[in-house]
């Protein structure tokens, strides 16, 4: 066989092979989104689709059930919000420093350790939440719940933060020297340099690092699951009970609900309004990400 030959049939090879890898993926997300939306139809031919977002109870495992998926949404919402509020700062002020400030060494030495916490398991993290700050937090608030939304928020963060610092700071990194160096010329401060010229230019990927992180608050599970209470319930108020949505399915999924039941097909409709809101995200972080490269290219 002519070596020209043998390189192109190697190459079609190869080719097949990462085209295979890419349509497996597709097919694995098609047959996910197949089995929630089968499930989904069937639960809301037995529940109005209005009353499944307007509703304000999510019981339906009692004698009197309600399909009102707004509880275990205040709940998501409530949690990330406390979440992105502690991972938001935090992340961002320690991506400027490692980009801007921090030296080379430093940096090498300093993200690899910052890394570390996004391998600690999502239970630990729970009963970190349930064990430690609960307690501590109650000996300032003590109106503050056993069971809460606010000491799995605040953990919810310290997990993301991770996230969004890695992302935000490899976004800066790639800001050319060029825009620094322009700037030292005319007498910016480090700190107007970063603020004014660094930050703006790596804005989309810092959008993009910020809603990722909101992706993984909204879909975040052991953590609620073990230290915000498991209590669906219509409400704000970070001191008290909640339930989230990923939580709920959590509790579903053990297995005390018989499958085929209306209750067994929340767990679907819940997983399907996840999806959604996840995907909606996702959508947007890569909008705002090719929207403002384009602004600053």
């Amino acid at each position: 066989m002519p070596r020209h030959t043998h390189r192109r049939l190697k190459e079609a090879f190869i080719e097949k092979i990462f085209l295979s890898t890419a349509l497996f993926a597709i097919f694995v997300t098609a047959g996910i989104l197949w089995v929630l939306a089968f499930e989904t139809l069937a639960f809301f031919k037995e529940i109005p689709f209005l009353s499944f977002l307007t509703d304000g109870q999510w019981t339906p495992l009692f004698s009197e059930p309600h399909f009102g998926i707004l509880p275990l949404l205040a709940g998501t919402i409530l949690t990330s919000a406390i979440a992105m509020a502690v991972a938001a700062p935090t992340g961002l002020i320690s991506a400027i420093y490692l980009s801007e400030y921090a030296t080379e060494r430093i940096r090498h030495f300093m993200k690899p350790l910052l890394e570390m916490l996004a391998a600690v398991p999502t239970i630990v993290y729970g009963y970190f939440a349930l064990t430690w700050l609960t307690p501590l937090l109650q000996s300032v608030l003590p109106d503050l719940a056993g069971f809460n939304a606010l000491s799995p928020g605040i953990v919810m963060g310290m997990m993301i933060m991770p996230a969004v610092a890695s992302i935000s700071e490899d976004a800066l990194h790639t800001v050319p020297i060029g825009l620094r160096e322009g700037g030292f010329a005319l007498g910016a401060t480090r700190f107007q340099v970063a603020f004014q010229i660094v930050l703006p230019s790596a804005i989309s990927g810092v959008l993009a690092s910020l809603i990722l992180g909101v992706s993984r608050a909204v879909g975040e599970t052991m953590i609620v699951a073990i230290a915000a209470g498991l209590q669906p319930r219509l409400t704000f108020n970070p001191l008290v009970p909640i339930e989230t949505a990923a939580a709920y399915i959590a509790q579903i999924s053990m297995g005390d609900v018989p499958s085929g039941t209306l209750a067994y097909r929340t767990l679907f409709a819940v997983g399907m309004a996840l999806f959604v809101f996840t995907f909606a995200l996702n959508g947007l972080s890569f909008i705002l990400r090719k929207r403002f490269r384009e602004i600053y290219e």
